[in-house]
């Protein structure tokens, strides 16, 4: 092999990007409130086409952001009605696929949902767990947490949950087109 494709071979093997993704939904009464693929009980769930799962869209951002694939509306538009209702934690497996396609590999999520209520912290586990299955990583990659606005704007007057995601992408071992 020459110096050159060492090189290059090398700089392959250490390119990493990140990536950041956000979401909203607005809270509506007769809707389940499912965060991070966990139905968590409350009388107001997120209005959207899909299940409306906040964190999950946030983390899906992420992952297409920093594998340079658009966002989740060009993947999964509100105006196709395959979507509607559709399970995000399916559509989150289908965006991993089309990352490890394109020839990365996801190192960690960390993810931040915001919500005056109802308080999250006791299905942190889980959200996680679920995140990173449909991923196909393990759960100590995907970090989750949750902050509240101290009842200011939408969020904190309870008309809406926003949540904020970081990925982290490394390049695949094997030779990938350039990109």
């Amino acid at each position: 092999m020459e110096a050159s494709q060492v090189i290059k071979l090398v700089q392959r093997l250490t390119e990493m990007r990140t990536g950041i993704g956000f979401d909203v939904h607005q809270l509506k009464e007769g809707r389940p409130l499912i965060v991070g693929g966990v139905h968590i009980p409350h009388p107001l769930g997120l209005l959207g086409h899909s299940d409306a799962d906040v964190l999950v869209h946030a983390v899906m951002d992420a992952l297409l952001g920093a594998a340079k694939l658009a966002d989740i509306g060009v993947h999964f538009p509100d105006s196709d009605p395959q979507w509607k209702d559709a399970n995000s934690l399916h559509l989150a497996s289908a965006v991993a696929k089309l990352v490890e396609r394109t020839g990365w590999e996801i190192v960690n999520i960390d993810a931040l949902v915001v919500a005056q209520r109802p308080k999250l912290s006791p299905h942190f586990k889980s959200m996680a767990a679920n995140i990173a299955q449909a991923l196909g990583i393990e759960a100590q990659r995907v970090s989750v947490k949750a902050t509240t606005t101290e009842r200011l704007g939408f969020c904190g007057q309870e008309e809406g949950v926003a949540a904020l995601a970081s990925a982290l992408l490394r390049a695949r071992l094997q030779d990938q087109e350039e990109r």
